[in-house]
């Protein structure tokens, strides 16, 4: 498992461009949806010759200046737009832009596995070529992106929560501050390998068990309303709030980034979530760099 999937971000106030790109099927657009999660100006399948265009424009906006950008780029763009992308982000760089460029791969087999499953069509993918020789091809074709690439980060054992968690909490990370994620699971999937607190929601009321709240999620007004009006789930959120209130902030004073809450239900999808969502609101009227995961959601 990659510990991080970045260099620490250490001018919070320069502009800061996160180019993903990579093998098709290695991840590349979870991981620029974690980035949108965390406020990054994202696009994605981006040619080479706009993205000094878009980081000028996105950077000085009359709406107010963004400084944390990201791009998806890949085969899906012209071979000699490819071709030019060092040279493109060379000239950003001598501008003064952080330009900080993720390579994501991952093994053959597992990309011939997860197309097979998705029943995707490869982009390079054409009439007498097969998919093993699409891979190739594109490997090829990403030779210049991979040798000058700042991490290279192999999604082969990485499933789709953990890749999404991997860049969310790798670039909250590079903020001031410790970043707290709140996480909320289902018990009968596994406990979070990596949780630093966890608690258990089993013995609150189940709105799973009433049919017109089955459907819904911790998020949705109806599950918020039936467990607001539970005068034990006010009480355990108080407490936990408490708690997390008298202890996070002594990992505010020590050397990491991130502290991870996680919050299981025995399904991951009513109490925990809403427990999450409102954990998170309460910290974020205290801090900045509060994130929510949720795990069964995802």
């Amino acid at each position: 498992m990659i510990d991080e999937v970045a260099s620490p971000i250490v001018e919070p106030d320069a502009i800061h461009l996160v180019v993903l790109t990579g093998m098709s099927g290695g991840g590349k657009t979870v991981a620029l949806r974690a980035l949108e999660d965390l406020e990054f100006y994202c696009v994605d399948n981006m040619p080479a010759e706009l993205i000094p265009q878009l980081v000028a424009a996105v950077s000085q906006g009359e709406h107010g200046p963004r400084r944390r950008i990201a791009v998806g780029v890949d085969v899906r763009n012209r071979r000699i737009d490819l071709s030019r992308m060092p040279h493109v982000l060379s000239e950003l760089s001598t501008a003064g832009v952080h330009v900080h460029l993720i390579f994501l791969d991952s093994r053959d087999d597992v990309l011939i596995k997860r197309y097979s499953e998705t029943r995707r069509r490869h982009p390079l993918a054409a009439e007498r070529r097969s998919l093993a020789d699409s891979i190739a091809e594109e490997r090829r074709l990403l030779r210049p992106l991979v040798s000058i690439a700042e991490k290279v980060i192999d999604t082969s054992d990485l499933n789709v929560h953990q890749l999404r968690r991997l860049f969310a909490t790798g670039y909250a990370a590079a903020s001031d501050g410790t970043t707290l994620l709140f996480e909320s699971f289902a018990y009968r999937r596994g406990l979070p390998s990596d949780a630093d607190f966890v608690f258990d929601a089993r013995c609150l009321p189940n709105p799973h068990w009433d049919p017109r709240l089955r459907p819904f999620s911790g998020k949705d007004l109806p599950v918020r309303e039936f467990l607001d009006a539970n005068p034990l789930v006010g009480e355990y959120y108080a407490d936990v709030a408490r708690w997390l209130d008298t202890w996070l902030p002594r990992f505010d004073g020590e050397d990491r980034s991130y502290v991870t809450v996680s919050i299981g239900c025995t399904g991951g999808r009513h109490r925990s979530v809403y427990l999450v969502e409102k954990l998170a609101q309460h910290f974020r009227s205290e801090r900045g760099n509060v994130l929510t995961f949720h795990r069964e959601l995802e």
